[in-house]
C-alpha cells in the first residue's frame, strides 16, 4: 500500500526580469534535484537520509502534497507512525482528494492504535473534500457573480426577477462557503499530532500531575495554548488536559 509519489513538474511564470528568472529557475532546479535525489534514497531502502532531505524541503518550505505523502511513507517504514501520520495529515490538508494517502493513513493509525478527535459530521466531511482556498474561490466568485447581478437589476429593469434570484443565490453560496472556509480554517489551525510515545495528558503542568488520557503516537489533539515547556489541549475524549510541548507537533507549519 505504501507508494512514493513524485513532485509534479512546476510551471514559471513570466517574471519580466530576466535575472530573477534566472534565480527563480536555478531556485527550482535544485529543489528538484533534492526532491530526487529524497525519492532515489526511499527506493533504495535509505530511510535516514531519505528523510533527512525530506525535511531539509519542507525546511526551505518548498511545501507540497507528494511531499509530505513521501516523507509520511518514510516515516512509516523506520516505524515512526507519529511522524507519518503528522506528514499524511498535512499532505491532505494540502490536497484532501488523494486515495492513496488516505489509505495510507488509516495503515498507521491501526498500526499506532491512535485516537482521533471528535468531530462534527459537516466539518468532518469537509476536511476530506475541500480544501480552505478552494471554498474561498467559491465565496469570491460567488460575490462577484451578486455584484454583477446587482448591477444588472439596476441598469436592466427588464429582467429584474431573474436577476434578482441569481443575485441571491450567488449570494448564500459566497456567504456559506466563506462561512465553511473559516470553520475549516480554525480546525486546521489547532489541529496537532502526538509524536512521542505513550505519551500522558496532565492535569497540571507537572509529571507529577494526574494523568487524564494515555495518548498513543500518532494521536490528534487541539491545541488550547502553551505554558512553558507544556502545551494544553482538547483530548480525543473531549477532556482537556497538559502534554509536553516537545511531543506534540502541529500538521499545519
Amino acid at each position: 500500500m505504501i507508494r512514493i509519489r513524485t513532485k509534479p513538474t512546476r510551471q514559471l511564470r513570466c517574471l519580466g526580469v530576466v535575472s530573477l528568472f534566472v534565480l527563480a529557475s536555478s531556485a527550482l532546479a535544485a529543489s528538484d534535484t533534492k526532491f530526487n535525489r529524497a525519492n532515489d534514497e526511499f527506493a533504495k531502502g535509505k530511510m535516514p537520509e531519505a528523510i533527512r532531505d525530506y525535511e531539509t524541503l519542507v525546511q526551505e518550505k518548498q511545501w507540497s502534497a507528494p511531499l509530505f505523502y513521501n516523507l509520511g511513507n518514510a516515516f512509516f517504514r523506520t516505524g515512526d507512525f507519529g511522524r507519518a501520520i503528522l506528514n499524511y495529515e498535512r499532505a491532505l490538508a494540502l490536497d484532501p482528494q488523494q486515495p492513496e494517502t488516505v489509505a495510507n493513513l488509516t495503515l498507521a493509525r491501526e498500526e499506532s492504535r491512535s485516537l482521533e478527535l471528535q468531530r462534527g459530521r459537516l466539518v468532518g466531511t469537509l476536511l476530506k473534500n475541500v480544501t480552505v482556498n478552494q471554498l474561498t474561490i467559491a465565496a469570491t466568485v460567488g460575490w462577484w457573480i451578486a455584484i454583477f447581478a446587482v448591477a444588472g437589476i439596476v441598469f436592466n429593469r427588464r429582467r429584474t426577477f431573474v436577476l434578482g434570484l441569481v443575485a441571491a443565490a450567488a449570494a448564500v453560496v459566497a456567504a456559506g462557503s466563506a462561512i465553511l472556509a473559516y470553520q475549516i480554517d480554525k480546525s486546521q489551525a489547532s489541529l496537532a499530532i502526538v509524536t512521542g510515545r505513550d505519551v500522558q495528558a496532565r492535569l497540571a503542568t507537572a509529571e507529577s500531575a494526574a494523568s487524564v488520557l494515555q495518548l498513543p503516537s500518532g494521536s490528534e489533539v487541539k491545541v488550547l495554548s502553551r505554558r512553558g515547556d507544556w502545551t494544553y489541549v482538547v483530548l480525543p475524549n473531549s477532556a482537556r488536559g497538559w502534554i509536553p510541548s516537545n511531543t506534540v507537533e502541529p500538521v499545519r507549519l
